[in-house]
């Protein structure tokens, strides 16, 4: 006969694995929505380098190629920048909590999502304080913050506004980052319910396609894991604003944020 501890042990252990498996699926699902702003930034990065190479070939003069190849060397950065985000993104499993710029956490989530909003006419305004550190795991974080701004994106109508702040709060010992669109809203009778899995306040598109409920319910377990909080507000008609506290933590000794500003559909 089995051993009851022994029993308890094995479900313990099965139910972290089917809870990473989760979260793996649901960072997956967060990039596939995104594959159609994706793949027609790629084509306009292919169409600048073949355009700029075919006039590099067809003019001898050295003023002419110089400005060629640095145009498809630009373009080329812009792709590679895109394609190492995806890929750390979609396959990132460290569970590794350490100091974290929050800055840096964002300005590469929004290299991901910036031409998305860009096609959805979407107006980012981001106040984002420089060296706001918090003790988290940059994949978690980021899947986080793809999370909300996908659905803020997905809660507004074109040429909507997304709110985005980096902040510190060292006073209560929080490090303090917030989403706001002004989409939709949630219904108040159905703010309780948001975080709970397969839970959607989502209707079905054009296509048939809903959301899952899983994205939430995700980001509310990666609070929990940082010993944050999360809270959000909603007045249908107005939009979202949900706000994330985690543990604040001093800059790494040493360290001096080197973070690049990303403008995401500024306009």
């Amino acid at each position: 006969m089995t051993d009851p501890a022994q029993q308890v042990q094995e479900l313990t252990e099965r139910m972290a694995r089917l809870e990473e498996e989760l979260m793996r699926a649901q960072r997956l699902s967060s990039v596939g929505a995104l594959a159609s702003s994706i793949t027609h930034e790629f084509n306009n990065i292919l169409t600048t380098v073949i355009n700029y190479a075919k006039m590099g070939l067809r003019h001898p003069d050295e003023a002419t190629r110089t400005k060629a190849l640095d145009r498809i060397l630009t373009a080329s950065q812009r792709a590679a920048k895109i394609t190492t985000g995806m890929l750390s993104y979609a396959r990132s499993t460290s569970s590794r909590i350490e100091p974290q710029d929050l800055k840096r956490l964002l300005d590469d989530v929004l290299v991901l999502v910036q031409k998305d909003l860009q096609m959805h006419r979407i107006t980012v305004d981001l106040q984002a304080a420089e060296n706001v550190w918090a003790m988290a795991n940059s994949s978690q974080i980021q899947q986080l913050l793809m999370n909300l701004i996908v659905n803020a994106r997905q809660a507004m109508k074109e040429a909507g506004r997304l709110r985005l702040i980096v902040r510190d709060n060292p006073d209560e010992g929080w490090a303090e980052l917030v989403v706001a669109d002004n989409g939709c809203g949630i219904p108040q009778d159905k703010l309780p319910r948001i975080f709970e899995s397969f839970y959607t306040t989502k209707a079905p598109d054009d296509r048939g396609q809903g959301g899952t409920g899983l994205g939430l319910a995700v980001c509310l377990k990666i609070v929990e894991s940082h010993h944050g909080r999360i809270r959000v507000e909603s007045e249908v008609g107005r939009g979202t604003t949900f706000t994330l506290r985690l543990p604040r933590s001093e800059s790494p000794a040493g360290f001096i944020s080197t973070a690049a500003p990303v403008r995401a559909g500024a306009r």
